[in-house]
């Protein structure tokens, strides 16, 4: 007899970008049937779930607070007694100070299998990212994570404070920042030097990343000079004087981009752009639904065919295999693809571009095929439900005979969190009048990036804004972009 009862995983995602998390993390994720998740992970890991399993969102929406404990516990019980498969994804560890044991508590009580997975805790991530190690050999022996605030307490700091104080080694607090005046105070006042030093570190998925070194006599005058904004990690001792940041060059360290588009952009944009030192922002997920309909009756017989997006290759072939079509049947076909990326795509099925214009652009692509296709050879246009009528225009006001097939839809779903970027790519038509009806116009300091022509065309109708377009359609173009935008 199947048990009709689900099972829970509390899931560590790590701090800071999404391929932080473990293996075993990740595995899960893209086999949950509901994931419950709230703020500081990244949102590129939402792409790893089913697009048919249940999003969750505790986290603080606008105009409201985190969800309460109990609420957690109770939505986490309701999903595995549903007979799902639940990930509770958690920044940091679930067992550092993130409630872990209070949710594994209240599963067990209920009677629901649950099983922790570890994830890189905020004490130790945070202070490494801007180049601080909690351990070194000669200053720091070990380390202490304490909270920084606590409800037991007339001053909100743990009853045992002076007692830490006294202690060798690194003092990591968390969820302190506005207790900091406090913490270092009270440090002083149990015998730790003036001069010792200390770091506040806000950073990973928080709104606004900012690094304070200091001592223990002056770090809440320079936190307070530079606007450190919660969530933040304060770090005490000796290895807090240390700075090993990385001395890979990454140009674009400390830019928030945010990223529109199906999972298969959004993948290939997201690794080159972290590469460069980017934090990525997933703000809109796409969702591709393929319209098999269109390729029904549909049979090779000679002529062109013609892609203009990576999406129309890949639903081009997996519809021959649901079709059953045998492909050497495509030896009479010649290929035109709009762009480098998308003829990449298409020699992954095995195929070589016959055609690919010098501008990736649908006019230079319609240029082109009126130049190399014989007038009676057919053209076979396999593209997005939501593309423009500019390529087949064209071709068809030329004289040819064109067959423009919409084999695919894109669908969006906004991301229930918002974040403040820098840079906001689009990476289709589609994809910015969906941006427009779901969150209008961005903010002015917003710097939006188009991926091609067609894409500018769109941006160009729904804003009288400046924005940059890539030259080329691919994630390098992108990058380039905004590289070139960037003060010297």
């Amino acid at each position: 007899m199947v048990n009709e009862i689900g099972s829970v995983y509390l899931v560590g995602a790590g701090c800071g970008s999404a391929d932080l998390i473990t293996l075993r993390g990740l595995e899960l994720l893209r086999r949950c049937q509901a994931v419950v998740y709230d703020d500081l992970i990244d949102n590129a890991l939402l792409d790893a779930v089913p697009p048919q399993a249940e999003r969750v969102y505790m986290g603080k929406r606008s105009g409201r607070h985190s969800a309460h404990q109990e609420e957690i516990c109770g939505e986490l019980i309701r999903q595995a007694r549903m007979g799902r498969l639940v990930v509770r994804l958690k920044g940091g560890d679930p067992y550092v100070f993130g409630r872990g044991g209070e949710e594994f508590q209240s599963l067990a009580q209920a009677g629901i299998p649950c099983e922790e997975v570890p994830g890189i805790s905020s004490a130790i991530a945070i202070p490494a990212a801007a180049g601080i190690p909690v351990t070194h050999r000669r200053l720091s022996r070990g380390i202490h994570i304490i909270t920084g605030h606590t409800a037991d307490t007339g001053d909100a700091l743990p009853p045992d404070f002076d007692h830490l104080a006294k202690l060798q080694g690194t003092l990591i607090f968390l969820m302190g920042l506005r207790q900091l005046p406090l913490i270092a105070r009270r440090l002083m006042e149990a015998g730790k030097a003036p001069g010792t030093p200390a770091a506040v570190v806000s950073g990973g998925n928080a709104t606004h990343p900012a690094t304070v070194r200091g001592t223990l006599a002056d770090i809440w005058e320079k936190t307070s000079e530079a606007g450190v904004m919660t969530p933040a990690v304060i770090v005490v001792g000796e290895t807090a004087g240390l700075d090993f940041s990385s001395t890979i060059p990454r140009p674009l360290r400390g830019v928030r981009v945010g990223l529109t588009g199906t999972s298969a952009i959004v993948d290939k944009l997201s690794a080159p752009l972290r590469q460069y030192g980017a934090q990525v922002l997933c703000l809109q997920h796409h969702q591709l639904v393929e319209l098999p309909e269109a390729m029904d009756g549909w049979r090779p017989a000679g002529g062109w065919l013609v892609f203009t997006s990576s999406n129309g290759v890949c639903t081009f072939f997996r519809q021959l295999d649901r079709l059953q079509l045998d492909r050497r049947r495509l030896s009479a076909v010649r290929f035109a693809v709009i762009g480098g990326a998308t003829g990449k795509t298409l020699r992954e099925y095995g195929y070589l571009a016959d055609l690919c214009p010098k501008v990736y652009t649908s006019a230079s692509l319609g240029q082109a095929l009126l130049q190399m296709a014989a007038p009676e050879e057919s053209l076979y246009l396999f593209r997005s439900a939501q593309a423009t009528e500019e390529l087949p225009d064209i071709l068809r006001a030329a004289g040819r005979t064109v067959e423009d097939l919409r084999i695919y839809d894109v669908t969006a779903q906004p991301e229930e969190r918002s974040a403040p970027v820098d840079y906001l790519v689009f990476a289709s038509a589609g994809g910015v009048r969906a941006y427009w009806e779901t969150f209008g116009e961005p903010e002015t300091a917003v710097r939006c990036v188009c991926i091609g022509d067609v894409t500018a065309k769109a941006l160009k109708a729904q804003s009288s804004r400046s924005f940059l377009t890539a030259p080329e359609i691919s994630a390098e173009g992108i990058i380039q972009t905004i590289l070139e935008d960037r003060p010297l």
